[in-house]
């Protein structure tokens, strides 16, 4: 199995799928009033088309899950995508918006730990150190706010779902690739949505969407989802889970550009501040070690396994 890679150059999907996701903050905004499960079935159900289409324009097919594959692909859908989805919704009932974007922002941290051990190596001290700082620098960016604990608990579920959107697809990628996975994640997350919002919101809830809804889900549909998420699950493939989850930090910057080229203001000094931290913790964990510039790197030591806040949609 190789190992995974330490070059800048597979690091450049992951950062634009990221830049994609951060610019969801403005778009996702349009979507507050409209119904909750109904826009994202039909968000999944038109990814899934797009996916088909781009990965036979690359020359690539999906296989069939198989055995386990079908609940590691089942659970990253249940979680990474429906229950985050839920969990932000129901948590800015209970906090300010900054709350549960901040337990979001924490992903470095844990996908620092759980990913390598996923992908049986040990953890990356580099990384490890690094994660902190990308944490502290998102929290800058995103601020602070109010919440009870109803709030905390929703923030640390949108947390968990926010991890098992990397970490379940880690044992299907290797079979798979990040064409399959966001295929199968995207048609998967379709139908639970249906089922959703059939039973919750009723068969004609999508007639309620406004034009700039109807906008709003096919710009996610295209480049929020089926564009960024094999964008993601590329990098993920090969850097690994844990140097990966260190790009996270970029989607709080993104959503910061976003919001001021659509006119909310510009940032404030702990905004700056903020910004100039992650792209520290960032430099320092993403840069090549000695160890992997000698090629004896401790980090990517060999595997033996296969490889909205309203603000933020998946």
């Amino acid at each position: 199995m190789d190992t995974p890679s330490t070059s800048f150059a597979p690091l450049v999907p992951g950062m634009l799928g990221m830049v994609l996701v951060g610019s969801s903050v403005s778009v996702s905004h349009a979507l507050v009033d409209a119904p909750l499960f109904t826009p994202q079935a039909v968000r999944y159900a038109a990814a899934t088309a797009i996916l088909l289409l781009l990965a036979r324009l690359a020359g690539t097919r999906p296989v069939r899950p198989r055995g386990r594959e079908w609940l590691w692909l089942a659970g990253l859908a249940v979680t990474g995508l429906v229950l985050f989805n839920v969990a932000v919704v129901r948590g800015v009932a209970h906090a300010e918006p900054a709350v549960i974007a901040v337990a979001v922002a924490s992903v470095p941290v844990v996908l620092g730990v759980l990913g390598p051990l996923l992908e049986r190596r040990a953890p990356s001290r580099q990384v490890l150190l690094a994660a902190p700082v990308v944490v502290a620098g998102a929290v800058l960016v995103e601020g602070t706010g109010r919440t009870d604990a109803a709030g905390v608990a929703w923030a640390a579920l949108a947390l968990g779902c926010e991890a098992a959107f990397t970490l379940l697809a880690v044992p299907v990628l290797g079979r798979h690739t990040p064409w399959g996975v966001s295929v199968h994640a995207s048609w998967l997350g379709a139908v639970l949505f249906a089922v959703l919002g059939v039973t919750r919101e009723g068969p004609t809830a999508a007639g309620e969407l406004t034009r700039a809804q109807w906008a709003a889900v096919g710009y996610l549909a295209l480049l929020v989802t089926a564009v960024a998420f094999v964008l993601w699950y590329s990098t993920v493939r090969t850097v690994g889970a844990g140097r990966a989850g260190l790009l996270t930090g970029i989607a709080p910057l993104a959503a910061a550009a976003a919001g001021t080229a659509t006119g909310t203001g510009v940032p404030g000094p702990s905004v700056w501040l903020g910004i100039a931290v992650v792209i520290g913790g960032l430099a320092g964990g993403l840069r090549a070690s000695r160890a992997h510039r000698a090629g004896d790197s401790v980090d990517a030591a060999p595997r033996t396994a296969p490889s909205p806040t309203p603000a933020r949609s998946r």
